[in-house]
């Protein structure tokens, strides 16, 4: 069965999913199994993607128009379509950068292995920018701020550490001059930002802005 997700980002009426409806029901998707969304691809609270998921099968394609639809990020993007994958569900994007990306057959298959590369290889360079900049700073007798503070750089080798099987979090929260309640606070288990770490990156682009 095909079924698709559309998403814009306000909820105001102001933008409509018109373009993106009309592409999935060419591409074969019926009224019935289309869920569409109205929120900010940043958020991780969008019902209509988790209804979504949740209701696809083993067997299933889920389609989407581009690829930003689906993901807030590369991570995001990769761990949602790796378990896709682990359930037996394809995924195909219809048009944009991503419109080669088709996981049932074998070349979409490697272009997305492309992009899970590049997640990992982006992942790796901030953890080892971020450790060499945590080990300057300890040289130079700075502890990076004060005790147990979050900051964007902690929260970057965060997010790429707890990610990994082999990570220890209280070595974790040594190595950053955090406590495991903070880091928590900011980051999942498994990597994911929770609210807190949501404010932090906001709060931080848009003073570089």
């Amino acid at each position: 069965m095909l079924v698709g997700y559309m998403r814009v980002s306000k909820a105001d009426g102001s933008q409509s999913t018109d373009l993106q409806r009309d592409s999935l029901l060419a591409a074969g998707v019926l009224p019935a199994q289309l869920y569409e969304e109205h929120a900010s691809g940043k958020k991780d609270d969008r019902p209509e993607l988790l209804a979504c998921l949740k209701g696809l099968r083993t067997g299933d394609t889920l389609l989407v128009w581009k690829l930003d639809r689906l993901g807030r990020d590369l991570r995001h993007l990769v761990n949602t379509v790796h378990d896709l994958t682990e359930a037996g569900i394809g995924l195909r994007v219809l048009t944009g950068q991503g419109a080669s990306i088709d996981t049932t057959t074998s070349s979409g298959k490697l272009v997305f292995g492309i992009f899970a590369a590049l997640a990992e290889f982006e992942r790796e360079l901030i953890s080892e920018r971020t450790l060499a900049g945590l080990a300057s700073a300890r040289a130079r007798g700075r502890n990076g701020g004060r005790p147990y503070k979050m900051t964007p750089a902690k929260l970057r080798l965060a997010i790429a550490s707890m990610g990994k099987k082999d990570t220890k979090v209280g070595e974790l929260c040594r190595e950053l001059g955090i406590t495991r309640q903070t880091l928590y606070r900011h980051v999942s288990p498994t990597g994911t930002l929770r609210p807190d770490g949501e404010k932090l990156i906001e709060k931080n682009r848009n003073t570089h802005r």
